[in-house]
């Protein structure tokens, strides 16, 4: 399960302890985490200063955004 805030949608590292947004100041609510198809490895996850996960980037730059 990750944790994501209820109000901005900010995702939080695991090893992040909150019980609120580091972000925002909202609510923290639990979902699935969504799957990996099997045999793509996806890079490790890059953590800012507040534990918040930030978005991936593409190899030749700009956010990779979920459809």
């Amino acid at each position: 399960m990750e944790r994501v805030c209820s109000q901005c949608h900010a995702v939080l590292a695991v090893e992040t302890k909150a019980d609120w947004c580091p972000a925002c100041g909202g609510a923290l609510t639990e979902r699935a985490e969504l799957l990996q198809e099997p045999g793509h490895a996806a890079p490790p996850a890059e953590v800012d200063h507040r534990g918040i996960v930030l978005p991936r980037r593409h190899a030749l730059g700009g956010i990779i955004t979920p459809q």
